[in-house]
């Protein structure tokens, strides 16, 4: 790609933007998707890049205590929680250390999960859920997305309540997801790629957290739990499955 000499690329996910990362340092970047671009070293800070690259991140990661806020509201006899995480990139360990800074105060003992391959997962939430009042984190990375259907699966098997980091997962059978919406940074991006084929340096151009977040409650998965969701997370909601 780097080699067709284009006058910006737009890249969606740290491993694309790693990727670009180590075969140039001139050809425009726009990126969208990436949780922690100055953890990672793309970028010299949020408000001033530095270099050839700059974009729009997936979260923040103060979202990641909120998801153990929601699991005990919508389940509040969970005190033991899964929480799977990707250790090889920045997000994986941040995201992990924002909610075990709040499970005290909530009452909650966490287990970490490692996401690296299937038989890994399976091993772990199947041993994690042989004990009661255990729920289930899904923080957000790659790794996790190209789990989805077994993760979802595993919960659903095991009866664990169960958030998850973005509402396809709510939408797939997942209980409850809280997190941006996935679209609006590319939507975004686009008025960056304009920016830069009219002559802005990605340098100079800030990178942007995310606006839109979104509440996405399953009902049918609800029940199924045998979960009666408060009204006050009902009247919260962004878009209820039913």
């Amino acid at each position: 790609m780097v080699a067709l000499a284009p006058d910006v690329i737009l890249a969606n996910t740290s491993s694309a933007l790693t990727s670009l990362q180590q075969v140039t340092t001139t050809v425009p970047i726009i990126f969208a998707g990436v949780a922690d671009p100055v953890g990672a070293g793309y970028v010299d800070s949020m408000a001033r890049p530095g270099g050839n690259i700059t974009g729009f991140t997936v979260f923040d990661y103060s979202i990641s205590g909120k998801w153990l806020q929601l699991l005990k509201e919508i389940a509040p006899g969970v005190t033991r929680v899964a929480v799977t995480r990707d250790p090889s990139i920045a997000a994986g360990p941040a995201q992990f250390a924002v909610i075990q800074a709040a499970a005290p105060s909530l009452g909650v003992e966490l287990r970490p999960v490692d996401v690296r391959d299937e038989g890994e997962i399976e091993r772990a939430i199947a041993t994690f859920a042989q004990n009661p009042n255990s729920g289930l984190i899904v923080t957000g990375s790659p790794l996790a997305v190209s789990h989805r259907d077994l993760i979802i699966a595993l919960a659903t098997r095991y009866r664990l309540p169960a958030v998850y980091f973005n509402r396809y997962w709510a939408a797939a059978g997942g209980l409850i997801s809280y997190g941006p919406d996935l679209l609006d940074p590319f939507r975004r991006a686009a008025g960056y790629v304009d920016r830069i084929l009219k002559g802005e340096k990605p340098a100079d151009m800030p990178v942007q957290a995310p606006t839109k977040f979104e509440l996405v409650i399953n009902l049918k998965t609800a029940k199924a739990l045998g979960l009666t969701v408060p009204q006050s997370l009902l009247a919260s909601a962004d878009e209820v499955i039913e």
